[in-house]
């Protein structure tokens, strides 16, 4: 797969949806009730994160669930791609990007959404060929402020900030002309995971569903 063609996926996974839901799961007992109650919210697009030992098996959980593009998160080493893509990720994110990692992603097949949080590592990526990226992390870089500077001399670059996006702000970033999605984990709070409220993380997701501007 090249850059092109990973950032031409990227792109079509982000138009999903306004927000990509950011999990972080324990039990993958769970797994296809927590999908299925943010797919129904209207939130098909999911990023499980590789920070809990289950993560590899909630990925291969949550890609039996109809309707949902199930993704890896926290990528940070091509044993992370491989794995990944083995428990049945349709793509990749990553905090940073790094060649070696770049260089397995391409090599695996699997599409991957590189961090970047400065305009040098915007454009060392869109000269490599992916035009679609993570902005990470959001706030601590600047916000939606930083973002929409960045944007104005590198038009030709899209993000997917993360990293601090709220409800009480999404609104700035997805209103930018180079944000496509952000990437949030208010949707589905430990809490409500752990007491199996599959309906108030539905109700979450679907407002956040109807977020963009």
């Amino acid at each position: 797969m090249t850059p092109q063609q990973a950032s031409a996926r990227a792109l079509e996974i982000c138009q999903l949806a306004p927000i990509v839901p950011v999990l972080v799961v324990h039990d993958a007992s769970i797994a296809q009730d927590l999908a299925r109650a943010l797919i129904a919210g209207g939130l098909p697009a999911l990023e499980v994160t590789l920070r809990t030992d289950a993560a590899l098996d909630v990925i291969a959980q949550m890609a039996k669930v109809e309707g949902g593009v199930v993704g890896a998160g926290t990528l940070l080493t091509p044993a992370d791609v491989r794995a990944a893509k083995a428990a049945g990720a349709r793509f990749g994110v990553s905090p940073g990007a790094t060649d070696i990692l770049l260089d397995a992603c391409e090599a695996e097949g699997l599409p991957l959404l590189p961090g970047a949080a400065t305009a040098s590592e915007a454009m060392r990526l869109l000269e490599r060929g992916y035009s679609v990226q993570k902005f990470f992390p959001a706030e601590a870089s600047g916000g939606a402020a930083a973002l929409k500077a960045i944007g104005a001399p590198i038009p030709q670059v899209r993000f997917c900030p993360t990293g601090g996006v709220s409800p009480s702000n999404a609104a700035d970033y997805l209103g930018l002309s180079n944000t496509i999605c952000a990437g949030g984990s208010w949707v589905c709070p430990q809490n409500l995971i752990d007491a199996k409220d599959w309906g108030a993380i539905e109700a979450l997701a679907r407002e956040a569903s109807k977020l963009r501007v």
